[in-house]
C-alpha cells in the first residue's frame, strides 16, 4: 500500500512533507506534488506534516478522489525527486481551501 497526494495540493505545494520522507517519495511537478507508489514504504510520517490534509493512505482516498491514485502514479516517474522543503507557491494561501483544482493542474 502507498500513499496518495489529493487535489487539495495542486496550486500549494507545500513541501513540508517532502523533509521526513525516509525514502524519498516525493516527486515535484510545477504546482503539484505526487508521491511515487514504487518508493513509497507506507510510514505515514509525512500525513501530519501536510497544512492542508493532501495526503492520505489509498485505502482512504474519499470516492471523489479515486482519480489522483492513477494520477500519483503517472505523474511520479516523469517529475524529479524532491527531498528538501522549500516555500510554498506565491497564492498558496489562496488556493488551501478551493475544491476542485484538478483544471489547475500543471503537467
Amino acid at each position: 500500500m502507498t500513499h496518495v497526494v489529493l487535489e487539495s495540493c495542486i496550486r500549494c505545494k507545500y513541501t513540508d512533507c517532502v523533509d521526513v520522507c525516509p525514502v524519498d517519495a516525493f516527486r515535484e511537478g510545477p504546482n503539484f506534488l505526487t508521491i511515487d507508489p514504487d518508493e513509497c514504504i507506507d510510514c505515514a510520517v509525512c500525513i501530519p506534516e501536510c497544512p492542508v490534509a493532501a495526503i492520505v493512505p489509498e485505502e482512504d482516498v474519499p470516492g471523489d478522489q479515486q482519480h489522483m491514485i492513477a494520477l500519483n502514479a503517472e505523474l511520479a516517474p516523469k517529475w524529479p525527486t524532491i527531498s528538501k522543503s522549500k516555500g510554498a507557491l506565491p497564492d498558496a494561501d489562496d488556493w488551501k481551501d478551493r475544491s476542485g483544482k484538478l483544471p489547475q493542474l500543471e503537467r
